[in-house]
């Protein structure tokens, strides 16, 4: 893919501010029941663990309806594919706020998590033709960076809100935000051609490239990454009560300052992307390494572990542009499709890494619960190496 010799610099640049104001709100809707879960299963009259399910729902949602609908829409172009996804999304999740039975609500956060998905990959091949060659890790991380900002922001934001005026409330303001975004896209989107857009695709070959060793071991390193790291932090909140001893103020303090981080870190990482993907890749993954050590050894001092969660932070999503990145192109001609597959893995990893990590807490403890994490990750090290001497004509 090749940006339009028509697009000019500030025009691609206005459509990229639409995408990450579109993710910001899919982010944003992802992740802002964890804060009202208790108030959702009051209202449905289910227990706690039942209305959890609302996330397990999106993640699977997202993993396996994210790369489903992209195959479905090959032909579409990208353009029309995204506000599609935009506004089906919004009725899905205004549908959250009308129905009063938990079974319509966990159906509604699955179709959810499917749109989420196929609009992310659009997004991303999007951006190939948006941006030039040397800029296209940026401009992966401006997507990303809406997720990522979502989490550090609009989700304590969101929670503030559903608790204030009831979880309903949270969903309608979200809906509201998500109406004006969608003007902003059909505004600054332009018409952009891909690889996969536009009608001309046959599937089955996308589909052969799509899944081709190669990209499939990259995925495979993003499931590791992203489950160690969600291994430990699924449950970091009793991890700083119980193992750090801070009060439960300041735990607030910490996850802030990890959210802040992870913001700087998601940006930073496309830059670093665009200068060589697979170093970034590699060198994060040492990096992860080196944070959960220190976690696990320095768990006890409140200093360290802020620090260890600062760098954790930065590189802990940092890694995923230059993830999708590579991805992108030792998919070649079936980058559009291979679009969705880096979401789709992380969102493996992070529920296998909160399932594992489970499984540790209960039989040995939060110590064990670190340690698995940093297996994990130690277990990624020898493919981040090896896929760094691959290049996109192997």
């Amino acid at each position: 893919m090749h940006p339009s010799p028509t697009l000019s610099r500030t025009r691609g640049n206005l459509a990229l501010i639409s995408l990450f104001l579109a993710t910001f709100v899919l982010g944003s809707t992802e992740l802002v029941v964890v804060g009202v879960l208790d108030l959702i299963a009051a209202d449905t009259g289910v227990t706690v663990s039942t209305a959890g399910t609302l996330v397990t729902a999106y993640a699977l949602g997202l993993c396996l309806g994210g790369p489903a609908l992209t195959a479905a829409t090959i032909r579409l172009p990208r353009r029309t594919l995204l506000w599609v996804c935009m506004l089906a999304f919004l009725l899905a999740t205004l549908a959250m706020v009308v129905t009063t039975s938990f079974a319509l609500l966990l159906a509604a956060r699955a179709v959810a998590g499917a749109l989420h998905g196929a609009f992310v990959g659009a997004a991303f091949a999007a951006v190939g033709v948006l941006l030039p060659a040397e800029r296209l890790g940026r401009g992966i991380a401006v997507v990303l960076g809406g997720i990522a900002v979502s989490t550090a922001m609009g989700v304590p934001i969101g929670t503030l809100v559903g608790r204030a005026l009831g979880w309903t409330g949270a969903f309608t303001v979200i809906v509201a935000v998500g109406v004006v975004v969608l003007a902003g896209l059909l505004l600054l989107m332009p018409s952009v051609t891909t690889a996969g857009g536009g009608g001309a695709a046959r599937l089955h070959p996308q589909v052969r490239s799509a899944f081709a060793p190669r990209v499939l071991v990259m995925l495979a390193i993003g499931v590791l990454l992203l489950g160690g790291q969600f291994t430990v932090f699924t449950y970091i909140t009793p991890f700083l009560l119980e193992v750090t001893a801070i009060s439960d103020s300041a735990v607030s303090g910490f996850l802030l300052a990890y959210g802040v981080a992870t913001a700087i870190g998601t940006f930073a990482g496309g830059w670093a992307a665009d200068r060589d993907a697979s170093r970034t890749l590699l060198v994060s993954n040492v990096v992860l390494i080196l944070a959960l050590g220190l976690l696990y050894l320095a768990g006890a001092v409140p200093v360290l572990t802020a620090v260890a969660l600062l760098v954790w932070g930065l590189v802990g999503f940092g890694l995923v542009p230059a993830l999708q990145y590579r991805v992108a192109t030792l998919a070649g001609p079936a980058r559009d499709l291979a679009a969705s597959l880096p979401a789709s893995a992380v969102n493996a990893g992070i529920a296998a890494g909160a399932l594992l990590g489970g499984w540790a807490l209960t039989g040995s403890g939060l110590s064990a619960v670190v340690v698995v994490g940093l297996l994990m990750c130690l277990a990624c090290l020898p493919l981040t190496w090896l896929t760094g001497r691959w290049s996109a004509n192997r």
